[in-house]
C-alpha cells in the first residue's frame, strides 16, 4: 500500500515573509527575559558583553540598557592588532548614545605571545579563533571584577551554521539573540534605534581586511535564513527543490548546518550512573 504523500500548504516555507517579526513584542519579551535569567534566576543585577561594534553585540547592548539601565551594562571593546579602527568607533558611538560603562581591552599582546611564540604563520580561521577564546577570558575575568554576568551575542544563523569559535563567544551564559535568524536581528536593530552605519556595514569577523561573513559564506543572509528556516521547519529538499531553490545554494547552507551539529551540544559525558549531572541529575526541568 502506497503512503500518502504530504504537501505543504502556503505560504511557501521559501517566502522571506515568514520571517517577519514583531520588533516591539521581541523587545519586550527579551527585556523580560533578560531580567528574568539575570535578576530572578541569578539574583545578579549587572551584565558585561564584548562590543565589536557590529551589528548583534550593538543590539545585545541596547536590551541590556533597556533592561538593567545603562548604570548596570558594562561593555568591553577588545581589538587586535589587525582589527579595523573603524570597529571601534562604532563600538564607541554605541557607548556613547546609551551612556554604559566601557573599557578597551587590547589583546595583541596576549594573542601574540601564543601565535608569535609557538604557532607562526596562524591561518586566519585559527588566529580568529584564538583571538575569540582570548575575548571571552578576559570577559568572564572582567565579570567578576564588575560583578555581573556576561552576555552572549550570536545570533540564530551563526549558531545553525557553526559560524562561531567553540568555548569562545559561544560561551556567555545568557543569550536574548540565539532564536533570531540574523534578519531578524536588524528588524530588531532598526527598531531599538541602533545607529544605521552599524546597521548598513556588512557583517565581519575583522581578521583580513575586505572580509564579510557573506563572503566567507558564498550566500546572503536573506537567502541564508530562508533556507536555514525552512530546514528546522522540516521541509526536505526534494519539496524546496520543486518550489525554485537552487540546489547549489541548498547544498552549501545545508552542509555547515549538518557538519556543525557538535557545536550545538555541551560536552558529551560518559554516564556510569543515574546521576550523571547534566543527563539525568540537575537538568533544566529538574531545578527550574
Amino acid at each position: 500500500m502506497a503512503l500518502p504523500v504530504f504537501r505543504f500548504s502556503s505560504p511557501s516555507p521559501l517566502d522571506a515573509d515568514t520571517l517577519k517579526i514583531n520588533p516591539e513584542l521581541v523587545e519586550r519579551y527579551l527585556i523580560y527575559f533578560l531580567r528574568d535569567e539575570v535578576i530572578r534566576q541569578r539574583k545578579m543585577s549587572r551584565v558585561v558583553l564584548g562590543l565589536s561594534g557590529g551589528l548583534d553585540s550593538a543590539v545585545v547592548a541596547y536590551l541590556a540598557a533597556l533592561a538593567f539601565g545603562p548604570e548596570n551594562v558594562t561593555a568591553f571593546m577588545m581589538p587586535y592588532k589587525i582589527s579595523s579602527p573603524t570597529s571601534l568607533a562604532d563600538a564607541l558611538l554605541v557607548v556613547q548614545h546609551l551612556g554604559i560603562e566601557s573599557k578597551v581591552i587590547d589583546i595583541t599582546q596576549m594573542v601574540d605571545g601564543y601565535a608569535s611564540t609557538y604557532e607562526i604563520g596562524l591561518s586566519p580561521t585559527r588566529l580568529g579563533n584564538i583571538c575569540s577564546r582570548c575575548r571571552t577570558v578576559i570577559l568572564f575575568d572582567q565579570s567578576m571584577e564588575v560583578g555581573g554576568i556576561p552576555l552572549g551575542t550570536g545570533n540564530k544563523s551563526e549558531r545553525l551554521l557553526g559560524y562561531f569559535t567553540w568555548h569562545g563567544d559561544d560561551a556567555p551564559p545568557v543569550n536574548p539573540l540565539g532564536d533570531l535568524f540574523k534578519t531578524q536581528v536588524y528588524e530588531l536593530a532598526k527598531h531599538l534605534g541602533v545607529p544605521n552605519q552599524i546597521i548598513e556595514k556588512p557583517p565581519s569577523a575583522d581578521l583580513i581586511q575586505g572580509q564579510t561573513d557573506e563572503g566567507d559564506y558564498g550566500i546572503g543572509y536573506d537567502e541564508i535564513d530562508v533556507i536555514l528556516h525552512a530546514l528546522v521547519q522540516g521541509y526536505t529538499k526534494q519539496h524546496l527543490l520543486e518550489l525554485g531553490l537552487d540546489e547549489t545554494k541548498f547544498d552549501l547552507v545545508n552542509r555547515r548546518l549538518r557538519g556543525t551539529h557538535w557545536k550545538r551540544r555541551p560536552a558529551t559525558v560518559a554516564m556510569l550512573s543515574d546521576s550523571a549531572v547534566g543527563e539525568y541529575y540537575l537538568r533544566p526541568v529538574d531545578y527550574r
